[in-house]
């Protein structure tokens, strides 16, 4: 992982390229952190994968509740020459929780950008095939958001009712 000056140091040259993309850094625990712009998201990634961040190790989403900007999507980028690893974090309203998609960098993003989209409501641009993939198609809401009422809603399995109750219902 870079240290806190390394990691200063490619968050500069990512403000040098291109000025507003890193909010903040965040260096804890050893684990090196770029809070990036929405807008520069692409970008960001993108000059990482550049510098030898070329496996994208994890892409998942988090709900800050009750903070805005709420929703987040947190990128683990590896280098796999030189073991080492940074994060990337961006956060989304929830009014216009939108991101562009990353998939043409990083091809495993497909499915983790689904399952975000999916789980939080996360609308990735440009993504191939954003359609939901874990709930059906028809299922309303976002699971995985604080405010989703827990136990939800009933299940009804009616597959073979007619049969378990031999008359019509």
């Amino acid at each position: 992982m870079p240290d806190a000056t390394g990691l200063e140091l490619t968050a500069q040259e990512l403000r040098e390229a291109q000025p507003e993309s890193i909010l903040d850094t965040e260096f804890h625990r050893g684990r090196a952190v770029l809070v990036a712009d929405r807008q520069a998201i692409r970008a960001v990634l993108g000059h990482l994968q550049g510098q030898g961040y070329t496996f994208l190790a994890s892409l998942h989403g988090v709900d800050y509740y009750p903070e805005e900007p709420r929703l987040g999507v947190l990128y683990e980028l590896l280098d796999m020459q030189r073991p080492d690893r940074i994060s990337v974090k961006v956060r989304v309203p929830t009014d216009d929780p939108k991101l562009d998609s990353v998939v043409e960098l990083f091809p495993g993003a497909e499915f983790p950008e689904r399952e975000v989209f999916d789980m939080f409501g996360v609308v990735f641009e440009g993504h191939p095939d954003l359609r939901r993939i874990l709930m059906p198609e028809d299922y309303e809401g976002f699971p995985q958001r604080r405010d989703f009422p827990v136990g939800g809603e009933p299940v009804l399995f009616t597959y073979n009712e007619q049969q378990s109750y031999g008359k019509d219902l």
